[in-house]
C-alpha cells in the first residue's frame, strides 16, 4: 500500500485469512452482502476451473467453505463485479468471460443464492477487466469492459431489468491491450470521462464524455517505457477538489 500524503497515520488490523486453493485459479475478488446478514461476503472468479465462488462472512471474523457457480466450459472468468441490475434491492454479479467472449449476469436470490447465469455476448473482444458505473445517468447501473483482443473499451447500457443493450465500443489504438478501465470527471464539465490504463503501449488514455452520452479522444499520458499498466484508479488524493489518477504498473 502507498499512502499519498506527507505523514500518513493509516493504521491497519490483520484479519483472519481463507485460504483458496490455487489449483482454482483464483483471479479476483469482489465484496457485497449476499445473503443479506450484515457481513461482507466474497465472490472469487477462478479462471482455471471456469466457476465464481461465494464465501460467506461468518461474524467478521471468518469465511465459510465456498459455494461454485459454473461459468461455462473454456470460459476463463478473470474479473467479477457486484451490484444491483434489476432494482431488487438483492446483489448481483458481473462477470468477464476472457476465454468465451462474453460477459455472465449472475441474478442475486437475496438469500445467497443466484440464477444461473446469463450471457452477454462480446464478439471477438477478449473481455479483461469489468467495472459499473450509471453511465448515461438513469439510476441504473451500466457494464464498462476493457477488451483485450479488440483492444477496445465496450459500454452496455443497463435496462434496470437485468438485462442491457448491445454493445458500444471505443479504439484504445493498436497494440494498446487495454487492462482497466475508471470512470472519473477530468475537464470541469458535467459529464462523465473514462480513464483506461493500456498495457501494451504504456500509457493512459483519457476519453472525454459529451452531452449526446458519447466518447472523444482527449489525451494520452505516458506511464514510461516498459512501465506496462495494469490497473487505474481515480479518486481526489490531494484534496485540491479535482480529481487524480493512480496506476499499478507490471513492469
Amino acid at each position: 500500500m502507498c499512502c499519498l500524503v506527507q505523514k500518513c497515520g493509516l493504521k491497519l488490523k490483520e484479519t483472519p485469512r481463507k485460504p483458496i486453493d490455487y489449483k482454482y485459479g483464483p483471479r479476483s475478488v469482489a465484496v457485497g452482502d449476499f445473503n443479506n446478514d450484515s457481513w461482507p461476503d466474497m465472490v472469487v472468479a477462478d479462471h482455471i476451473v471456469n466457476d465464481i465462488a461465494i464465501y460467506f462472512g461468518q461474524n467478521g471474523t471468518s469465511f465459510s467453505t465456498p459455494i461454485q457457480y459454473p461459468t461455462g466450459n473454456g470460459s476463463t472468468p478473470y474479473i467479477v463485479a457486484v451490484g444491483d441490475f434489476n432494482n431488487d434491492s438483492r446483489l448481483d454479479i458481473a462477470v468477464a468471460n476472457f476465454g468465451t467472449n462474453s460477459i455472465g449476469i449472475f441474478l442475486g436470490i437475496g438469500n445467497g443464492s443466484f440464477e444461473k447465469h446469463v450471457e452477454l455476448s462480446m464478439g471477438s473482444s477478449r473481455p479483461i477487466f469489468i467495472c459499473l458505473f450509471d453511465m448515461n445517468n438513469d439510476t441504473t447501473l451500466d457494464i464498462i469492459t476493457a477488451n483485450y483482443g479488440t483492444q477496445t473499451i465496450s459500454i452496455l447500457l443497463g435496462y434496470g431489468n437485468g438485462s442491457f443493450s448491445s454493445l458500444t465500443s471505443y479504439s484504445t489504438g493498436y497494440d494498446s491491450f487495454p487492462s482497466s478501465v475508471a470512470t472519473g470527471h477530468f475537464n470541469s464539465d458535467t459529464y462523465l470521462d473514462l480513464a483506461i490504463a493500456n498495457h501494451g503501449t504504456d500509457n493512459v488514455q483519457i476519453l472525454f464524455g459529451n452531452q449526446n452520452g458519447n466518447f472523444t479522444n482527449g489525451l494520452t499520458i505516458s506511464t514510461s517505457i516498459g512501465s506496462r499498466p495494469n490497473s487505474i484508479t481515480v479518486g481526489d488524493f490531494n484534496q485540491d477538489d479535482y480529481q487524480d489518477i493512480a496506476v499499478a504498473n507490471y513492469g
